[in-house]
Formats: structure tokens, C-alpha cells, sequence
């Protein structure tokens, strides 16, 4: 199949199976360095996956994680890839008061930069965490230095989702731009057509169709996520947990990487800086 002409962002959410939103009431943010980390053998197979296909992707990575495995930062930016913050300790920025998230964010940014001797300019708030009750931390956001966001989804979900947002990269404050990640829309209703779940739910097919839609559709870059524990069957199953996070979770774990591969050869993929940042400053430069 013929890739589409249109360069796609794939980004990466840098985080271990036992930092995940939805396990949070069963794993205590205190237990978190007890645990056996998976994070670095997980990467280290993306990185193989994505040089394999000559592809170049972001990875929006933890400060907590960047802190315990310095490696890891250094293997992602000598890959040619682009380092962009996922926070520090993955708290919902819905959940942090507004001194409490510029904290984070700041911090975050700080050690990413000492650790890869590159700027970050990008930012992902955890479980795409900002909405309309804290657009506040757009501010916050510029205010640390960050160039844009990718921390939207404009769906209707349980834990998180503003459905009226805009769909594409747009500006929310001067020299910010917020690039949400990417639905598809008709019945008049957004569509996850982004990764996450919704990859490992869904057949291939279907994502395909949807980012096909948007390419050639909306004639739009779109923007796909996944988290390097998607890929990892074996990882700790986790006891007492409630069924729909049972099923959420682990749900095709074991059909992520084949389906990434699929994605990586039908489309054509690149950095949010690159794609998105790029041709926001030569649309500035038009005018």
C-alpha cells in the first residue's frame, strides 16, 4: 500500500506499567521505587522498531523516569529522536493546584534539558489532563518556556476529554500551541483515532481507516500515541483490580508490536517539533 504523502507525529508517553492513571488506587505512589522497572528494555525495543522502519518520533518521558535511567534519555535523543516532558511524577494536572503543576512542569523541563543537553519544547499533561476547568496551566506552560502542548483529546471520555475543542494544532497563548491529539470526525462526533487503547481494541483496519480519513479528509497531520508498556505482554499482572481496568490495560498486549509495525510501513511518521512547530513558523514567515 502507498503511503500517504502527509508526515504523521508519533509520540511516545514515557512512562512504566505501574505509573499508569487507572492504577493509581491500586499502586501507591510510595511503592513506585520497590518496584521492578520494565520502562528501559521496553524503550530500548521501540528504538530498534523505529530505526528499523528509518523512522524519527517523540517521546514525552517522566522526569521521574529520566532522574533513574539517564541512559535511556541519552539512547533517545542519539537516535535523532525528539526528548519532550510528560511531567515529573505523572499527577494529573487537573488534579494539582496552579503553583503545584508550574512546579512539575518546570522541574520536568529542568532535568530533561541537564540530562540530554537539548531545549524541550514539548509537553504532554498525563492522561490529557488539561480542560476547561484548568487553562490555567497554559500559562504555567508558557511561563516554564515550553513551545507547545499535545495534552487535549477532544473526546468524551470517563477520565478525561474536552469534545468541543479544536481538532488541530492551533494557538492558546503567544508563541504556544496546543496540537491535540488526533480524532476523526463524522455522525457529527469526534472519534478516538489516536493509539492508546483504542489501537489495541480496535482491528488494525480500523485505525488505519481513521488516519487515512484524516489525511486525506482534513488534509492534516495527524498525531499518534502509545506507551512502552503496550508492548509488553509479560509485564506484572496486577491483583484486585476492577474489570474495566483489567480490561482496558491488558487488553491485546500482545498484538501492540505487530500492529506498530503494520502502522509504521502504511504511513509516513516524524517529531511533533518538526512537523508541527516548523510549519507554524513558516506560516508565520508567509505573512
Amino acid at each position: 500500500m502507498t503511503k500517504n504523502t502527509i508526515t504523521n507525529a508519533l509520540t511516545i508517553d514515557v512512562e512504566d506499567y505501574f505509573q499508569v492513571s487507572a492504577l493509581a488506587p491500586y499502586i501507591p505512589r510510595e511503592e513506585w521505587d520497590s518496584r521492578a522497572c520494565r520502562v528501559e528494555r521496553n524503550v530500548e525495543r521501540i528504538l530498534n522498531l523505529l530505526d528499523k522502519h528509518s523512522v524519527k518520533a517523540t517521546f514525552f518521558t517522566l522526569g521521574w523516569i529520566a532522574e533513574r535511567y539517564p541512559c535511556l534519555i541519552r539512547a533517545i535523543v542519539d537516535g535523532g529522536h525528539e526528548l519532550a516532558s510528560h511531567g515529573y511524577g505523572h499527577q494529573r494536572a487537573s488534579d494539582l493546584s496552579e503553583e503545584l503543576f508550574f512546579a512539575d512542569i518546570e522541574s520536568a523541563k529542568r532535568l530533561l534539558e541537564d540530562l540530554s543537553g537539548h531545549e524541550v519544547k514539548g509537553y504532554r499533561a498525563p492522561s490529557f489532563s488539561i480542560g476547561k476547568r484548568n487553562l490555567w496551566a497554559f500559562d504555567c506552560l508558557e511561563r516554564a518556556g515550553y513551545r507547545y502542548s499535545s495534552s487535549i483529546y477532544p473526546i468524551r471520555h470517563d477520565h478525561y476529554g474536552m469534545p468541543d475543542a479544536p481538532r488541530f494544532a492551533h494557538s492558546v497563548r503567544v508563541g504556544l500551541l496546543e496540537v491535540p491529539v488526533t480524532t476523526a470526525r463524522f455522525f457529527e462526533r469526534n472519534w478516538p483515532a489516536s493509539g492508546g487503547g483504542y489501537f489495541r481494541l480496535m482491528p488494525y483496519a480500523v485505525s488505519r481507516w481513521l488516519l487515512r480519513r484524516v489525511n486525506d479528509i482534513d488534509c492534516q497531520a495527524a498525531v499518534f500515541y502509545f506507551h512502552p508498556w503496550e508492548i509488553d505482554f509479560e509485564q506484572p499482572r496486577i491483583k484486585g483490580i476492577d474489570a474495566k481496568t483489567r480490561f482496558r490495560h491488558y487488553l491485546n498486549l500482545h498484538r501492540t508490536e505487530q500492529r506498530l509495525e503494520r502502522l509504521l510501513a502504511d504511513f509516513s511518521w516524524g517529531r511533533m517539533d518538526e512537523i508541527f512547530l516548523e510549519q507554524a513558523t513558516a506560516s508565520r514567515d508567509r505573512f
